[in-house]
């Protein structure tokens, strides 16, 4: 049986190991990969001597798909955040982040008093008793927001926890897929956006919410790995069923940049890529899902990790978030979206230097991103001045880019997905897998992997069987 996973990132890696425990130390599974390494989203880098993450820094612990395949690969070494509270820029005034409230909508208005003048306060304090609120398919999450509470509530707290997740605005969002548990309260009867939220506040268990690898959660990508062959920095050109199975065409189209086996030959395939490279692979085979991937926009990003002098004194929060709407002393935007003060808070990154990751980039907005690497670093500096007064030289700065990487949950896009999902599975032997389906964080998309690796592995014992 041969296998064949395109794209190496988290979802692909998954995908490729779960194929291993249900097919067997017998079966041929390629991962191929164009760039010259795996991971995806995943970078663990070297940070003035010590192993940091650029990209996906924690997973969220309440959903079971990492901390399962953690206890399967025997990886121990998992951490989780100090108690340090998080932060958000509203109104030019740096404040905690309250509890009581579900990704910023909260279950009742004194929750989000101090983030909001009393105008702003009042409307959310209203909002219980506005007209039944009723769901008719999916909405922009940021009109439907603006209509219940006004502008205040969407610009400094939704948005800015909602940045940080998909590096989009409010107002580009889908109901649906950002907030799922909202819309299942109202579509099972709450008549408000308060109540909503009133009815699906997670009940405290005490337990972390994040956890993390102290070795870098490179190091899941690593073990990940074993269980296939790699072929690394090798675009997939093309994908063509088969009377047999399916072959992908390998290499760039020069001739001159051809890998040694231009032709991979094999009975199943796992996408595992970015809606644009899965829109282009699937063009001549499953068009309804390539015309859908194609609908899916990105955003572009980039991660400025800085290492600063021991005992520089950090605010003691574990960071800062910011709204688009947010404005430097002078009148300009900020370059940054989100400051991560990671020696305040992971544990296990105190001591000799201390560091900071500063995140740049928004849908639609590239902004600073525009900038060189010195350029950027240079701005994100001075923005760490504005907010928390640090004005200490980093020993070891770090510049990571995410160009086009973080897939935007638009307004409709469950269906879309469901739209893919529907065409693919009308193909034996091919299944697909990665951010831009179910989530964008790491339990989600190893979840995908997952799916799709037990759907191909149905098929085979299927074929094999008949």
């Amino acid at each position: 049986m041969r296998v064949a996973v395109v794209g190496g990132g988290i979802a692909g890696l998954a995908a490729a190991h779960r194929l291993r425990a249900l097919l067997g130390p017998t079966a041929e599974i390629t991962v191929v990969e164009q760039s010259d390494r795996l991971g995806g989203k995943i970078r663990t880098t070297e940070l003035a001597g010590r192993r940091f993450d650029v990209g996906a820094e924690a997973y969220l612990t309440r959903r079971p798909e990492v901390t399962a395949l953690l206890a399967e690969l025997g990886i121990a070494d998992v951490t989780h955040p100090t108690k340090a509270r998080s932060t958000v820029r509203a109104g030019g005034v740096t404040r905690h982040i309250p509890g009581g409230h579900v990704m910023g909508v909260p279950a009742r208005a004194a929750a989000v008093a101090d983030l909001l003048t009393p105008e702003g306060l009042a409307l959310v304090a209203a909002e219980p008793d506005l007209p039944p609120l009723t769901l008719d398919g999916d909405q922009a999450l940021g009109p439907l927001l603006r209509s219940r509470f006004g502008d205040e509530l969407p610009e400094r707290l939704v948005d800015p926890l909602l940045g940080g997740v998909y590096a989009g605005s409010v107002d580009g969002l889908g109901l649906r897929a950002t907030l799922p548990a909202i819309a299942d309260a109202l579509d099972a009867g709450a008549t408000s956006l308060t109540e909503a939220a009133a009815r699906c506040l997670p009940t405290p268990t005490g337990q972390p919410v994040f956890g993390t690898l102290r070795s870098g959660l490179g190091s899941l990508v690593d073990r990940l790995a074993e269980s296939a062959t790699l072929r690394l920095g090798v675009p997939v050109r093309e994908v063509t069923k088969t009377a047999t199975g399916w072959r992908l065409t390998l290499g760039a189209n020069a001739a001159a940049h051809q890998p040694p086996d231009p032709v991979l030959a094999v009975d199943a395939v796992v996408l595992a890529v970015p809606a644009a490279a899965a829109r282009k692979l699937l063009d001549g085979v499953v068009p309804a899902a390539a015309a859908a991937y194609g609908r899916v926009e990105v955003a572009s990003m980039a991660v400025v990790a800085l290492a600063l002098p021991e005992g520089t004194e950090l605010p003691g929060t574990s960071g800062v978030l910011l709204g688009a709407g947010e404005r430097r002393l002078g009148g300009g935007p900020f370059a940054v979206k989100a400051f991560t003060f990671s020696a305040s808070k992971w544990a296990h990154l105190g001591g000799e230097t201390v560091i900071v990751r500063g995140s740049v980039g928004r849908f639609g907005d590239p902004g600073a991103l525009k900038a060189d690497d010195d350029e950027l670093v240079r701005l994100v500096r001075a923005d760490l001045v504005e907010l928390t007064g640090v004005t200490a030289p980093p020993v070891d700065a770090v510049v990571t880019r995410w160009g086009g990487g973080l897939p935007q949950y638009g307004p409709g896009h469950p269906a879309l997905v469901a739209e893919i999902e529907r065409a693919v599975a009308a193909e034996p032997g091919l299944a697909v897998a990665g951010a831009s389906l179910h989530g964008v964080g790491i339990p989600a998309c190893i979840a995908t992997g997952d799916t799709a690796a037990r759907r191909v592995a149905a098929h085979l014992a299927r074929h094999r069987t008949g």
